[in-house]
């Protein structure tokens, strides 16, 4: 039999007590509350994850969309480049013959620079010969020598170079006779503005007629051409005078170079800054600052144009960059008018000036007000302020330039000078200005002659008959009726002239008789 277990006198026999109890509760439920906060966490990552597959799954489903877009694109340019080649040849073979019809076989293979062009039609065959050929050089040549026809070659141009085999690099040989260098021996006129036209027109040709603007049709050995082209014009800033001495032409070309192309640098936009606000007067500045990635830098931009006085320039970035809430353009014109006067009055006020002063201020304000108004109707901004004061403060200033241009009514006539030298003498249409003012003593006779001739001939004189004012040529009645004592005192005594030769007049007496008359004909 089992025995039965006494029990140690010296074991503890007590229960567990109540605070023991409390304890274990309490762990109890520190680990319910974690176990609900970290089931709650799971859950909420779980969520997370659900929400990015789903997104991740829609942008895979996109990306696939476009895919088989881009696929059947390029399956349906695979299966068309046969006819697309067919009809480029077609077209080609057409141009040749239009040419060969408009300008004539011989004058295309002689070269003529400037040969007739009568209409659009003709313009554009001639063009097309050119492009057709490759024949980059005539194309340059003939169109810098139609600047008067720009705007028509401006719509021409972008149909010829289509017919190019190679448009890219057909600009770049066209433009190299002035840029990035010019080669020029004698630079007698500025040709920026044909490389301009030529690199404008060449943006829609090289788009991809199906994927657009995101693809240009350049191919890698031109667009590195057109890269040592940009590097090169860099090398050559020192050689021109630096940023500060550049040509706003100039400029205006190796941005549209870069555009055209698409070979904007990162690391170079503090220089294009730099180039931009020194010629930021030109018109396509601003929209040329934001297509080379001058967006971010406009405001900076702008305040550095207002600190320099041309608020108008900064108006026309402000509306460029969508600033006109950061930048009033009203608040800037006035300041502009405001900076003007000022300009204005110190010119008044320069001891320099003196001779010109009025014209040169008047000047000042009239283009302050110019342009002041030309950017108020660019931008209608009319309601905000109103250019019909400005206008009449700019015809008053026109008026009074009108009135100094026109010739007085009243005031001394233009002197001429005897062949002799020996004196002034009256203008010979004085008689013919309406309040031209004529001395109240006779004419002096004719025969009048130099103090070196000291006697007369005896025989075969004839005295020529006295020419008199006011448009008569008949002698007055009464030549001495009005003769003024007052006007007469600065005179020699009266002289009688007979019919015979008169005696000889001593220098001084001849000379105080021309100074006389002088004073009392121009006084």
């Amino acid at each position: 039999m089992g025995s039965i277990p006494i029990p140690d006198p010296g074991e503890s026999t007590q229960t567990p007590s109540f605070d023991e109890f409390q304890r274990q509760t309490s762990l109890m439920t520190s680990c319910t509350l974690l176990w609900k906060e970290l089931s709650d966490h799971f859950t909420s990552l779980e969520q997370t994850l659900l929400k990015k597959s789903d997104a991740i799954k829609e942008k895979i489903k996109i990306l696939d969309t476009e895919t088989k877009a881009s696929l059947f694109s390029l399956e349906e340019r695979e299966t068309t480049i046969e006819n697309s080649v067919s009809i480029a040849l077609q077209k080609v073979e057409a141009a040749v013959q239009a040419a060969a019809a408009a300008a004539g076989t011989s004058r295309c293979d002689d070269g003529e620079d400037n040969p007739e062009v009568d209409d659009s039609e003709g313009l554009l065959l001639r063009l097309k010969s050119f492009c057709v050929k490759m024949d980059s050089l005539g194309f340059w040549g003939f169109v810098a020598s139609r600047k008067k026809e720009m705007d028509e070659m401006r719509a021409q141009i972008p149909l010829a170079l289509a017919e190019c085999a190679d448009p890219a690099r057909f600009v770049l040989e066209a433009i190299s006779e002035v840029f990035p260098v010019d080669k020029r021996t004698e630079c007698v006129n500025d040709l920026s503005w044909a490389c301009v036209l030529i690199l404008e027109s060449l943006i829609p040709v090289m788009v991809d007629p199906i994927l657009g603007n995101s693809r240009v049709l350049v191919t890698p050995s031109v667009k590195k051409s057109a890269k040592e082209i940009a590097e090169t014009w860099k090398e050559s800033l020192d050689q021109r005078g630096g940023i500060e001495n550049m040509k706003a032409p100039d400029v205006h070309t190796f941005f549209q170079h870069l555009v055209t192309f698409g070979i904007v640098k990162d690391e170079d936009l503090d220089l294009y800054r730099k180039l931009v606000v020194g010629s930021a007067w030109r018109k396509q500045m601003p929209k040329l600052a934001v297509s080379i990635g001058l967006g971010d830098k406009m405001p900076d931009m702008i305040e550095e144009l207002i600190s320099r006085g041309q608020q108008v320039d900064a108006v026309h970035f402000t509306q460029e960059a969508g600033l006109v809430d950061r930048f009033s353009p009203v608040c800037l014109l006035k300041a502009f008018l405001k900076d003007a006067k000022k300009a204005a009055t110190s010119i008044l006020e320069d001891p320099n000036n003196s001779g010109r002063a009025v014209h040169l201020a008047a000047r000042k304000e009239q283009s302050a007000l110019r342009a002041v108004i030309k950017c108020i109707e660019e931008y209608k901004l009319e309601a905000e302020f109103p250019p019909e004061n400005l206008k009449k403060r700019l015809e008053q200033l026109e008026k009074v330039k009108m009135e100094k241009k026109r010739p007085a009514a009243v005031g001394p006539a233009n002197k001429r000078t005897r062949a002799s030298n020996v004196g002034p003498m009256p203008p010979a249409k004085a008689g013919r200005i309406t309040n031209a003012y004529v001395s109240s003593f006779p004419a002096p006779p004719t025969f009048v002659r130099s103090p070196s001739h000291t006697q007369y001939p005896a025989a075969g004189y004839s005295v020529p008959p006295p020419i008199y004012g006011h448009g008569s040529r008949s002698p007055p009645t009464n030549p001495y009726g009005a003769y003024s004592p007052e006007a007469a005192a600065p005179l020699s005594p009266p002289l009688s002239y007979p019919g015979t030769p008169p005696m000889n007049y001593p220098p001084a007496a001849y000379g105080g008789y021309g100074n006389a008359y002088q004073q009392a004909y121009y006084r």
